[in-house]
């Protein structure tokens, strides 16, 4: 049975991000993470406000061991306080907004793991705003547009996740094209074995991967990308703006990647988001890579004991059927 934090145990790193007066009367545990904790800390006292606190303590990850996996890579597991503040760093020097951040300690004095304490953005998502008021959505989604575009527009000529950058390492492998190749026949084998609808047309599969890459140009320029940027990701301020969340994955690739998540993830509404000029043969082998990804990961993810296993399951199937459907196209 996992064990997570209690409200005594953050009530010293909360302390030490508002001060001595701060006293912790209630914590929630916020649904939806895998890789680390995230709590809602009520306080009282002479400035009484709710942050949010990220721990990233070796219970709160639900994902199972992996083999030795190289942490320059960019689909590495982003996870962590490193990639965090050097996300959190990048985004907010370009204006992209992102909560801000009031402590952050690798120290462990504290806290026994690595910990950061931000600004609470209790709105909601943007994915909950778009049922509930899609006038105001669509401001949002607007605004959304705009800070994708400054990100996207922000070019190196090495890809790979920020924090990697930032410390001078380079991401192993020739193009990102072929990252996602290399990635996506690793997750046709993992998804043959676990789906049987997966596993009577990996062949075909396969062949279609590598036809679909020969396809592809070489690029030397890539955009910085968020990486998994769902609704659920965005969260909406009391004015109306989005504020981009769970960003420890932010990396220099190519801007199709990004886009047929975006197209995934938000459905109907990606046409907001749409832009000209992303490359046709990216997105074919991209969007199948996608689509096998989304049944791996969340097949691999049910080994452990993630709790919302329903969730988990329904994204497989539906992402295997559409792997399947693309076969057809």
């Amino acid at each position: 049975m996992r064990q997570f934090t209690e409200s005594e145990a953050l009530s010293g790193i909360v302390r030490e991000a508002l001060g001595a007066q701060a006293r912790v009367v209630g914590v929630d545990r916020l649904r939806g993470g895998s890789k680390k904790g995230v709590y809602r800390v009520h306080t009282s006292g002479s400035r009484a406000v709710s942050v949010i606190v990220y721990s990233w303590a070796e219970t709160e990850n639900f994902w199972p061991a992996a083999e030795a996996i190289d942490p320059a890579h960019p689909f590495a597991p982003a996870s962590g306080l490193a990639p965090f503040l050097a996300a959190q760093r990048r985004l907010d020097g370009l204006g992209v907004r992102v909560p801000g951040v009031l402590l952050a300690d690798d120290g462990r004095r504290r806290y026994p793991a690595d910990v950061a304490v931000v600004e609470d953005v209790a709105d909601g998502t943007l994915e909950a705003l778009l049922k509930t008021d899609p006038a105001r959505a669509s401001h949002a989604l607007s605004e959304l547009a705009a800070m994708l575009d400054v990100m996207h527009q922000q070019h190196s000529q090495h890809y790979g996740r920020v924090d990697v950058l930032e410390r001078g390492d380079k991401a192993r492998g020739d193009s990102c094209e072929q990252l996602v190749l290399e990635r996506a026949i690793e997750d046709l084998a993992e998804a043959a074995e676990r789906d049987p609808g997966i596993g009577s047309a990996a062949a075909s599969l396969h062949d279609r991967l590598r036809e679909l890459a020969t396809r592809v140009a070489p690029r030397t320029q890539h955009g910085l990308i968020h990486g998994e940027l769902g609704p659920d990701h965005v969260l909406v301020d009391a004015s109306g703006h989005p504020v981009l969340i769970d960003i420890e994955g932010l990396m220099f690739f190519d801007v199709e990647w990004e886009h047929v998540f975006l197209q995934l993830r938000f459905g109907d509404q990606y046409s907001a988001l749409s832009r000209p000029g992303l490359d046709p043969a990216r997105l074919g082998l991209y969007m199948l890579a996608m689509r096998l990804s989304l049944v791996a990961g969340p097949l691999r993810l049910l080994d452990g004991d993630f709790p919302n296993r329903t969730v988990m399951q329904d994204i497989a199937e539906h992402n295997a059927n559409e792997a399947l459907a693309l076969l057809l196209s």
